[in-house]
């Protein structure tokens, strides 16, 4: 069970974005967000979507850096993932 981070690489807003995960539960990652102070509405069905300046912060709160291929594919394993099509 981890709480994964991929690269701020997604603009919006003036600024670069990340996903954070979980790839076991999503009470495990609302209550890793919860603890570190992000708040609900960053949350997006399966992730949380988490600004440049606080992946440092949240690595050093546990949160596993990976890529984003990676990210996507322990998100599928875990059957946590929506995918596009299901977002409407």
């Amino acid at each position: 069970m981890s709480v994964l981070i991929d690269q701020a690489i997604w603009p919006a807003h003036g600024r670069l974005w990340a996903h954070l995960v979980s790839d076991a539960t999503l009470e495990e990652l609302h209550a890793f967000a919860r603890a570190n102070g992000l708040p609900e509405r960053a949350f997006d069905l399966d992730h949380y979507d988490v600004p440049e300046e606080r992946i440092a912060s949240l690595i050093a709160s546990g949160a596993e850096r990976v890529s984003g291929r990676d990210l996507v594919r322990r998100l599928e394993r875990s059957g946590l993932r929506v995918h596009q099509r299901d977002r409407r």
